[in-house]
């Protein structure tokens, strides 16, 4: 399993490929060459997936309470 720090390694080195316009990133000597900017979008949303998986729980449940005052 990949750890936080390396899921926002390669979300950033995506991040920044993208803004500069360009379409191939390398990270861990491999290279990726993405077709068309929406293929890296799908790729970074896939990342911000796991990122938040593997942040920490969720809160499930939320309970309110509420009184009139009387």
């Amino acid at each position: 399993m990949t750890d936080l720090a390396q899921l926002t390694a390669w979300r950033d080195a995506l991040m920044a490929a993208r803004y500069r316009g360009v379409r191939t990133v390398e990270y861990d000597g491999k290279r990726v060459t993405y077709a068309t900017d929406g293929e890296m979008a799908v790729a970074l949303a896939d990342l911000d997936r796991k990122i938040a998986a593997a942040g920490g729980s969720r809160v499930s449940v939320v309970r309110i309470a509420s009184s009139k005052g009387v």
